[in-house]
């Protein structure tokens, strides 16, 4: 390997460690996450080409820091807001021919994140742009990183970034933690967001691979940090608890050709025991802020928790998942979560009670393209032995699905449907 190379994967390293401190201590001081972006971006260039001569400093991100406080003297000099914005960064840097490296690192990072987190998942953003804003700024991908993670043009979702960073500007989008109500229904949408992010990592919803782990460690950072941000609001807790507890089964997922390995056939021993006691450790703490009481990220946590327990899948407590179900459609009334309940019920009590839900649910609009609700109608007929009917809804779910691996998995499933002479 070259020193070339050496320093370009310590300034990747250093960048997806720095980035998102520093876009939010810059956004704090110029009050436009878009120019702050833009500023960290200019660093990170000036980086690549100065640290492979001089060598990775000391003290990384305080030189990216003072770098980018430079550029935004010279962009406030040429904006002719010079003099006044000047003040707020610090005259003495622009001056100082061997800056203090170590002094470009502001004492409130901590809140400066915690701004920025809540700024790039405003819900004035689609989900997609917060999505794709939250990953670019607070999880420090590049655009290719993400476009090759959602399998979407490098374009797209350079456009998707640019517009988002337009729109928070055009609706003048305060860099701040909101209080009161707002705050609850804003950590709503950045709790969706890094959950968003999980989801198409844990299931992928299209391409070759059944799983795409950089989006799940990537989202468990991110809540990771939320959760040290926020260490009194117990949802935050919750959904860590729900990832890592999730994140767990990953190696267990997935067969040795890359196809997927559903639940009661996976390996549990593969199941990473670490994981799921810092999982159990999230959904304690969570609990214990609220006495008890469960949230929607806590409650699903908490039937991810059943699974993580029981050495086999028969030893699961389903009957107390299809209660733990029951309580989340109540928190939020959900088509998806009586799917849910359908399963756990069947497998506690049998396929006729799961396909009783389920086909009260075929007409349920939100379901009409959901392809795990055919997928699921046709494992409760094949238990019950109508195999034609069976058939007939997996291979209409391999139709609806975009992923290739799981198509191939329901078709499969499909073939075994042979009935018996």
């Amino acid at each position: 390997m070259t020193a070339t190379t050496d320093s370009r994967s310590a300034i990747d390293a250093v960048w997806r460690i720095e980035s998102a401190r520093l876009i939010a201590g810059l956004a704090r001081m110029t009050r436009d996450v878009g120019l702050a972006e833009e500023l960290a971006q200019d660093a990170l260039v000036a980086a690549l080409e100065q640290w492979p001569e001089s060598g990775v400093p000391r003290n990384p991100g305080a030189w990216l820091m003072t770098t980018a406080k430079r550029r935004a003297v010279d962009t406030f000099r040429r904006n002719e807001r010079y003099e006044k914005k000047l003040g707020e960064i610090g005259r003495e840097q622009e001056y100082e021919e061997e800056p203090d490296f170590t002094a470009g690192l502001d004492d409130h990072i901590e809140d400066d994140l915690l701004r920025l987190v809540f700024t790039a998942c405003h819900p004035v953003l689609s989900t997609e742009a917060r999505v794709a804003l939250t990953l670019k700024m607070i999880g420090g991908l590049q655009t290719h990183e993400i476009a090759r993670a959602f399998l979407a043009k490098e374009t797209a979702i350079a456009q998707r970034i640019v517009r988002a960073k337009k729109t928070l500007g055009d609706a003048k989008v305060p860099f701040e933690v909101p209080e009161g109500a707002d705050r609850v229904a804003r950590l709503s949408s950045v709790l969706e967001v890094i959950y968003l992010i999980f989801n198409e990592g844990y299931s992928a919803t299209a391409g070759e691979d059944w799983m795409r782990p950089a989006l799940c460690e990537e989202a468990l950072r991110l809540g990771r940090i939320l959760a040290g941000l926020m260490p009194k609001e117990p949802e935050v807790h919750g959904l860590v608890a729900l990832m890592e507890i999730q994140a767990s089964r990953s190696a267990a997922r997935v067969g040795p050709n890359g196809e997927p390995v559903l639940l009661m056939d996976q390996d549990r021993t593969k199941w990473n025991r670490i994981l799921i006691g810092r999982g159990l450790s999230a959904l304690e703490l969570s609990e214990s802020l609220t006495g008890g009481a469960f949230g929607v990220y806590a409650a699903q946590a908490a039937i991810a928790a059943c699974h993580a327990r029981a050495r086999t899948g028969e030893e699961t407590d389903w009957a107390r998942i299809a209660v733990l179900y029951e309580g989340l459609g109540k928190l939020n009334p959900s088509p998806v979560i009586e799917l849910n309940r359908a399963v756990a019920l069947s497998m506690a009590v049998g396929p006729e009670a799961g396909l009783e839900i389920v086909d009260k649910l075929t007409s349920e609009p939100a379901l009409k393209a959901y392809h795990l609700l055919p997928s699921v109608r046709g494992d409760f007929l094949s238990k019950l032995g109508r195999l034609d009917e069976a058939r007939a809804e997996f291979e209409r779910a391999a139709e609806m699905t975009g992923n290739d691996r799981e198509r191939t998995l329901l078709l499969n499933r499909a073939a075994e449907c042979t009935p018996r002479v």
